[in-house]
């Protein structure tokens, strides 16, 4: 429907409502004077002279505070809702909505400014506050649209002179309220219907302050942050985000230096997300200069890699944990490059708790329970060793995920094989919110659960529940940390700013970007599904070309902001042309833990290419900010020590090394796996295959027929049940 239809839609005559109900908002009437009567009730809540700042809010028309005060704002918006739900048509819905914006008081130009907007919504909306002397609420809402007027004043009439705590009691997603959001708008305007949510969150946001400044208590300082401005400037809040934006205008004499090798030496590289930001700051600058270097998730460096060797590479070399600089050789033997080198950037082992828990005696025994559940699919995070995925597809049918596609793997997997048990590993984050996801989609509507997989509905989701089996014992030490302490103070301070979460994140972080979800706020999933969730938002404000400050709380591992920020660039610079532009800011916020974990040496002091301990025991915890990380607005923030081992300096070194005539690097290369499985089978070969199995998946949306077969009439079933004690004593051994 174009912008001309819509507005026909939502302005033509609709039928009078048979039994209109008698509320706080009295039925709609046609003539103007008798509406004008009709919308007493809502004035009576809104303001109309300013009183002293700060911040200038205007007081009640002849109303006080105990007036207001009279219906809970839970209660006042459950009547409003059962009115809007007992209009006949969308289009007298959104009439009643309009006439709402209409008798809503315009905010005063002071009140209009930046610092009062509220974030998430598609037009341009203000929320003022304040708390009065008798301690209740007040606030004044506007907007440059009509339809999110109207939803502001609904949200002013029900909770303007409330009490904090009572402001706080609403819940946002309760289902009474849904007419005020999606239900009762015309289609065309849907777009907008998260405003109302916005708008309520950021006034509960306002109310938490106003309990906190009477209670004395001080909210902390807010996390540290880095600011980019639409010239491509960035700003640095807290000296571990400072310690961040240094490195995004990196040495031009090291950068000339590494891509002079890497041209000279046909050298690749392929680099994770989580990589330290000094080398990631090289590797952005040197991209536009040799073009065979890639930083990405654990999926795509093996992929990039194979593109590299086919386009003369000789030499991969791999900024990761070891599983993935396996994975790279492993996949290039796959392809026929086995005399293209590949290259780790340590001689000691990059490891990773959570690979490093998929290969534990807990997670075999977890295996032996689904080897004897029939049928059963084993479903292994991407990011295990291939030793890992050789041992368990011996023992179960396995296929590999990751957190961009374990739902729609798991959910493709019961909808296709029937009775089926799926078994998911090693990260038991991510295995509860998969768990806890699915509880959340057997309330849906059957057409609701349609949209995310066509298959099911709310019976099958039902059915599968009980059949859905986790590792319980197994994360990953970064996503650890996103525990309680960091989400009350996201709940206190960030709950109204778009929120990020890692599929591998602690269940409380999880859900916080659930419930962001659906009102536009929040995204749950991959490394890339986090980035291509800012990039999303960051196109919409371009487009719509106003100031704008859009704040991102990232909860995943902070070494992404070098892939954030250069792509927030280049998306400034895409739409650099624009005759007049807007002065839009994009704030990256790095929650703070303080269980933060940072490399430091005996004596406590900081070395920044220092090396970190092998055993994740001897990790210290700093406590303070004398290392540079802690529990401060200076630092703790997620930060992998592991991928931190990898140094611009290893890499220098490594690359004038090549080629390796003399055996200097044979520490540094990425084992490959000459020996056989307990099936005589190449461990290369068998651990191949549950990635091969996702790539299937990833290109048909379907399991292959292979796998399906291997699941329903057993992987040499009896062999797995017969060989099944001697697999587990050498895979233990």
């Amino acid at each position: 429907m174009d912008t001309a239809a819509a507005a026909a839609s939502l302005l033509a005559p609709a039928a009078k409502p048979r039994h209109a109900p008698r509320g706080i908002l009295p039925p709609l009437l046609h003539s103007r004077h008798r509406a004008a009567r009709a919308l007493l009730a809502v004035r009576c809540c809104a303001h109309s002279r300013a009183p002293p700042p700060p911040p200038p809010l205007p007081h009640a028309d002849g109303s006080d505070s105990s007036s207001c005060a009279a219906a809970h704002p839970r209660l006042r918006l459950r009547r409003l809702a059962d009115e809007f739900r007992a209009l006949p048509t969308d289009a007298d819905r959104a009439r009643r909505l309009l006439s709402l914006a209409a008798a809503l008081p315009r905010l005063p130009d002071p009140d209009r400014a930046p610092g009062n907007r509220v974030m998430g919504c598609v037009a341009r909306v203000w929320l003022a506050s304040r708390l009065d002397a008798a301690g209740r609420m007040r606030f004044a809402a506007d907007s440059d649209s009509e339809l999110s007027r109207g939803y502001c004043a609904c949200l002013v009439a029900a909770l303007d002179g409330a009490a904090p705590e009572e402001a706080l009691a609403v819940d946002p997603a309760d289902p009474a309220l849904a007419p005020l959001g999606r239900v009762g708008v015309a289609a065309a305007a849907r777009s907008r219907a998260s405003t109302w949510h916005n708008v309520l969150v950021a006034m509960q946001k306002r109310a938490r302050a106003a309990i906190a400044a009477r209670e004395g208590r001080h909210l902390g300082d807010p996390f540290p942050s880095l600011v980019i401005a639409r010239d491509g400037a960035v700003r640095a809040q807290g000296s571990y985000a400072e310690a961040q934006a240094m490195f995004l205008s990196p040495d031009d004499s090291k950068i000339s230096e590494l891509v002079n090798v890497l041209m000279k030496k046909k050298i690749g590289v392929v680099a994770h997300f989580y990589m330290d930001p000094e080398v990631q700051g090289i590797l952005t600058a040197a991209k536009k200069k040799w073009p065979h270097i890639y930083v990405s998730d654990s999926l795509v460096m093996a992929d990039s890699a194979v593109k590299m060797a086919e386009a003369g590479c000789d030499y991969i070399t791999v900024l990761g944990v070891d599983f993935m600089s396996e994975n790279v050789r492993a996949i290039l033997d796959q392809a026929g490059f086995n005399k293209v080198g590949v290259y780790r950037m340590s001689s000691e082992q990059i490891g990773c708790s959570l690979a490093d828990a998929a290969s534990s005696s807990q997670y075999t025994n977890f295996l032996r329970e689904a080897s004897g559940s029939f049928p059963s699919l084993h479903v292994i995070y991407i990011n295990t060793s291939l030793e890992t995925k050789a041992h368990a597809h011996e023992l179960v049918p396995t296929i590999t995920c990751t957190s961009s596609n374990v739902v729609p793997t798991i959910l493709q997997a019961f909808a296709q094989i029937p009775d089926l048990n799926v078994w998911y590993g090693p990260d038991s984050y991510m295995g509860a919110n998969i768990a806890d996801l699915f509880q959340r989609m057997a309330s849906m509507s059957d057409e609701e659960i349609a949209k995310i997989h066509q298959d099911h509905n709310r019976k099958s989701i039902s059915s599968l529940l009980p059949r859905l089996h986790y590792y319980q014992d197994g994360n990953c030490m970064v996503h650890d940390m996103f525990g309680h302490e960091v989400v009350e103070k996201i709940k206190e301070q960030y709950c109204d700013a778009f929120l990020t979460a890692h599929f591998e994140v602690p269940g409380e972080m999880f859900s916080l970007a659930m419930e962001a979800k659906p009102r536009g706020m929040g995204v749950v999933g991959s490394t890339q599904n986090i980035l291509d969730f800012i990039k999303d938002h960051l196109k919409e404000a371009l487009d719509r070309n106003v100031d704008e400050h859009l704040q991102f709380v990232l909860g995943t591992e902070s070494g992404m902001i070098t892939s954030i920020v250069a792509a927030v660039r280049e998306l400034f610079d895409l739409y650099s042309s624009s005759q007049e532009r807007a002065n839009i800011e994009v704030e990256i916020v790095f929650p703070v833990s303080s269980d933060a974990v940072s490399k430091t040496s005996i004596n406590g002091s900081h070395h920044p290419g220092s090396s970190v301990a092998r055993d994740f025991n001897n990790l210290n915890v700093v406590p303070g900010v004398s290392s540079g990380e802690g529990c401060s607005i200076h630092g703790g923030c997620a930060s992998c020590p592991y991928m931190k081992m990898n140094t611009l300096e290893s890499l220098l070194k490594i690359c004038h090394q090549l080629p390796d005539r003399d055996n200097k690097l044979s520490l540094y290369q990425a084992r490959k796996f000459n020996v056989k499985t307990p099936l005589g089978k190449s461990i290369a070969e068998v651990g191949c295959e549950p990635i091969l199995h996702m790539r299937h998946f990833q290109a048909t949306k379907r399991l292959s027929d292979k796998l399906v077969h291997q699941v329903v009439h057993g992987n040499n079933l009896h062999s797995r049940l017969t060989i099944f004690p001697l697999v587990l004593s050498r895979w233990l051994w």
